[in-house]
């Protein structure tokens, strides 16, 4: 991938660049500035800067999808005038006149691409969806005029040649490196033929991407089941309100809507009595993308797998893992599979110990049935129950989203010395009347350090799963540029006056994505480009931050009755800690597989490739568990196939879950445990403040003193340990 801060890449999706000759033209820096004008005097908000306290925040209030495709043609027309100024500067290549040039460049278009992304994942339409189609190849036309640019390309690379002889400073060379790396790793050496091939390739890719989320998205909005209320046995008093009002908003109210969402369809198929129901559901979700109609995404992952190999085939590689892993801190795909290889056969082991206890209590209720995929979640419940005596809906009435979030604020006071204190309504624009605001100090001095922005509930037109993003990073080389950080989540929005009560699970997920945006939050790099992150490495930070949910102070002060507002039982809370463990064998084998089929389609030759059938061969020869499924079946795989940020790196989760264990340790052992003192300083500053200005390697041996270990992450999931 092209470098962030050449602001030419997509924040909503990922398109790798390539790149077209630019012409010499001296006219345009005149150019230039007639452009700004032009864009000042222009009514599409969409480019304008951003006014208003805070440094200035995105006007979501005035965003009109109108404006949108005018927005990106002159944002895409201004930053090719400066990366033409740059390419034909007749100045020697320097740090400051190429590399920080491009450091500055593309602001206007940077500015569009924040509404553009949350047009896509929070506010789609089908609208805005033809506007997707239309673009994604111009985008790709747009990149490929900056990344293979001869021009450009021998300013970078003379600035890089120049740094191993005369060494930079520690940033400025880790900025000079990654530009150089990306650039050559996106064919900008190859000959002329092979570039104008490489940049078909990316043009088709990123009409497939943006095809393969818009039917996805479809099936998601497109399949919903309604109950009766005689339908609705086994189902919670907040669930069942929850589903009411989702019915009521769709139009049919007296019944109740379970949408095709995980959010929705988690809890249904963990508490529902009604096994055909079950079913449906079951079948509904993991068929996205998979339904032999106008949206099924099969042959489309067919033609990327092909376009992704032929692309690294024109740079010598000989399949697609092998160039994306050359970055990333695994390096090649032998040692992604080494980690995998090495917990699979553990985690299988302990889905037939989990589905023998399942059959034993169907058997024991006078269920006459085999566990399906669709039972083991509502089994399982009932074997939590009959082990640890743990009701996971008991559970859930301890777990409110208002005091969840009061909990990751503290989090972050102890670790980070961050204050959050909320805005005030209409004070900073939004773009839905869900999404709250607060700002971010710090503790001490009273500094500004950003805005945090939180989007909690589902929506039509709103993307699956939790995310964290950016609208705006912090940098200082240019003048200090403060944090806009966003977590979205997916929670079923509760009936008025009632509140948003949440499985463990996902209140697990809301700190996780809260971990990303203390990553953001907390950088302190000069330079945009190092804002960014290895793929294997980015989650780290957000995995650890999931275990302060299980601290004493978390758990004494902010898990409270919804009604009663009393503390969580300590009784319930040694249940929760207890079965720790239960159900890895589930939660470790649905996500391996997807991670194993990932690397395994990226890995393979995909000439003839029947993607249907290679998944379930593929998963045959794992001996995958007939009573479960990946996490992700391949034709909804969005992580991997509606964009490149995880192809090949999915694997990535359990890379970072390592480093979690393993630096949970470090608390664990620490006079004051999980908020001792000393080891926040050091996990702030090695970990987190540093993003990507250091080796993610070097910055771990120095938080920790060595390598991290797997043996941690074993013995976390209740995993037996090789001697």
């Amino acid at each position: 991938m092209i470098p962030p801060k050449i602001r030419t890449t997509f924040k909503a999706i990922t398109i790798l660049v390539v790149l077209l000759l630019a012409s010499c033209n001296p006219k345009k820096e005149k150019e230039t500035v007639t452009a700004k004008t032009e864009i000042e005097k222009s009514e599409n908000i969409l480019l304008k800067e951003w006014t208003g306290p805070y440094g200035g925040t995105p006007a979501f209030d005035k965003m009109n999808i109108t404006d949108i495709k005018s927005a990106l043609e002159k944002g895409m027309e201004l930053n090719l005038i400066e990366i033409e100024k740059i390419a034909n500067n007749p100045e020697a290549p320097t740090f400051e006149n190429t590399t920080v040039a491009m450091e500055k460049a593309g602001a206007e278009l940077e500015r569009v691409y924040t509404y553009y992304g949350i047009l896509s994942s929070n506010m789609s339409s089908a609208e805005f969806r033809e506007i997707q189609k239309e673009m994604a190849p111009k985008l790709s036309e747009f990149n490929s005029k900056i990344s293979q640019n001869k021009k450009l390309f021998q300013r970078i690379k003379t600035v890089y040649e120049n740094s191993q002889k005369t060494p930079l400073e520690t940033d400025q060379q880790r900025v000079v490196d990654l530009n150089y790396k990306s650039f050559a790793m996106n064919g900008a050496e190859l000959d002329e033929e092979k570039k104008k091939r490489y940049a078909e390739i990316n043009k088709e890719l990123s009409g497939l991407y943006t095809t393969f989320s818009n039917n996805i998205l479809a099936d998601e909005e497109g399949y919903v089941i309604y109950l009766t209320k005689e339908q609705l046995s086994g189902l919670s008093e907040p669930l069942v309100k929850s589903y009411a009002k989702a019915a009521k908003d769709k139009g049919q109210e007296g019944q109740y809507a379970i949408t095709n969402t995980r959010s929705s369809m988690d809890p249904f198929l963990t508490y529902s009595d009604e096994r055909d129901l079950r079913e449906k559901v079951w079948k509904n979700y993991y068929s996205r993308g998979d339904n032999g109609d106008d949206k099924d995404n099969n042959e489309i992952i067919a033609k990327i797998l092909k376009l992704r190999k032929e692309r690294v085939g024109l740079l010598g590689y000989e399949n697609y893992a092998d160039w994306r892993l050359q970055d990333r801190m695994a390096k090649k795909p032998e040692n992604a599979m080494q980690l995998m290889n090495a917990v699979w056969p553990a985690a299988i082991a302990r889905v037939k110990e989990e589905v023998a206890d399942m059959q034993a209590i169907a058997k024991s209720n006078g269920d006459n049935i085999t566990i399906k995929p669709w039972d083991y979640r509502y089994y399982a419940e009932k074997v939590r129950k009959k082990k640890y005596d743990l009701d996971s809906d008991e559970v859930k009435q301890y777990l409110q989203l208002d005091k969840l979030t009061e909990a990751m604020f503290f989090v972050a006071g102890e670790l980070f010395n961050f204050k959050f204190t909320p805005v005030k309504e209409g004070t900073v624009p939004v773009f839905h009347e869900d999404v709250k605001v607060w700002e971010v100090n710090d503790k001490t001095s009273g500094e500004h350090i950003g805005l945090w922005y939180l989007d909690p509930f589902a929506r039509t037109g709103k993307r699956s799963g939790a995310w964290a993003t950016t609208y705006r990073s912090h940098t200082t080389f240019n003048g200090k540029e403060t944090v806009l950080a966003s977590n979205n989540s997916n929670f079923v929005k509760p009936a008025p006056g009632e509140p948003v009560l949440v499985s463990w699970d996902d209140a697990t997920t809301f700190f996780h994505e809260f971990g990303h945006a203390l990553h953001f939050f907390a950088s302190e790099v000069r330079y945009p480009t190092l804002d960014g992150g290895v793929r294997d490495y980015t989650e780290f930070q957000s995995q650890l931050l999931e275990r302060w949910l299980s601290t004493d102070k978390v758990i004494d002060n902010y898990l409270v009755h919804y009604k009663t507002g009393e503390p969580i039982p300590k009784e319930l809370v040694a249940k929760i800690k207890k079965s720790s463990t239960f159900n890895q064998g589930f939660g470790t084998t649905e996500y391996l597989a997807s991670a194993i089929m990932d690397m395994k389609l990226h890995m393979a030759d995909p000439t003839n490739i029947d993607v249907d059938t290679f998944e379930k061969e593929t998963l045959a020869e794992l001996n995958m568990p007939k009573e479960l499924v990946m996490r992700h079946r391949t034709p909804h795989f969005g992580h991997v196939f509606s964009g490149e940020g995880y192809a090949t790196a999915y694997y990535g989760y359990m890379w970072a879950d390592v480093l979690t264990a393993d630096a949970a340790e470090a608390f664990a052992e620490a006079p004051d445990g999980f908020y001792d003192k000393e080891v926040a300083k050091k996990l702030v500053k090695y970990l987190f403040a540093p993003r990507n200005a250091i080796d993610p390697a070097e910055a771990y041996r120095k938080f920790r003193g060595r390598d991290a270990k797997i043996e941690a992450l074993m013995k976390d999931r209740g995993f037996p340990i090789s001697k």
